[in-house]
């Protein structure tokens, strides 16, 4: 390990002990302020059908069509937390299949389905795993990844809590180091990101589920 991947380390251990004051709501717990929506066969901000809604402080997404809210600002060096829970429903053509969500984030480019970007997966027993997206690379236990269309990175760990219970989940991004925390647990980490900067968003992706929490902190 040299001597920069050992500083992020220690700097990551610090930012695990961050107090909860640190962190801003990106989710004011009333309206969507600070986000617009994509969905696939409709574009951007024509939600008409409120896959995206607040409901009782929670941000409740229906799975029903495939999507996404994106933050309108950008982030380069953050730490991300957001409390989730499944809801009950699936739709096709996931009906069948495990539910399935995932946290978008150095979000580039155009609105599409799906766009460049690092995602921290968001799926029953997958919570954590990275998902590579439009040729976007990273380094994964020294080797660097192909810059293929999307490229799966299965987590080391599994801290996931059981559907139905609230899961925590964690993004760390610093200076091209991505971190992946589940309920307090490392799972995941990549580092010399392609991507360092860009959007935050949260996917519509066949199942419902809710957000009670999604807050970030500027490093």
């Amino acid at each position: 390990m040299n001597s920069k991947s050992i500083l992020l380390s220690f700097l990551l251990l610090s930012f695990m002990g961050a107090n909860a004051q640190d962190f801003s709501p990106l989710f004011n717990g009333k309206d969507l302020s600070g986000w617009y929506s994509f969905i696939k066969s409709k574009g951007k901000d024509n939600d008409v059908d409120k896959v995206f809604s607040v409901q009782d402080g929670m941000l409740y997404i229906t799975g029903k069509e495939f999507g996404y809210i994106a933050t309108e600002k950008t982030y380069s060096d953050f730490h991300l937390v957001v409390e989730f829970k499944w809801g009950n429903n699936k739709w096709p053509p996931r009906e069948k299949v495990v539910r399935d969500n995932g946290i978008l984030y150095h979000t580039v480019g155009n609105d599409k389905v799906w766009p460049r970007a690092v995602e921290c997966q968001i799926q029953e027993k997958d919570c954590g795993d990275f998902w590579l997206i439009d040729s976007v690379t990273a380094i994964i236990d020294g080797v660097r990844s192909p810059a293929t269309k999307n490229t799966h990175i299965v987590k080391k760990k599994d801290a996931e809590k059981p559907t139905g219970e609230w899961n925590r989940i964690e993004v760390i991004s610093l200076k091209g180091k991505c971190t992946h925390i589940v309920n307090g647990v490392i799972v995941n980490e990549a580092e010399d990101a392609s991507v360092r900067s860009g959007k935050i968003a949260i996917q519509s992706e066949g199942a419902d589920i809710y957000y009670r929490k999604i807050a970030l902190k500027v490093l």
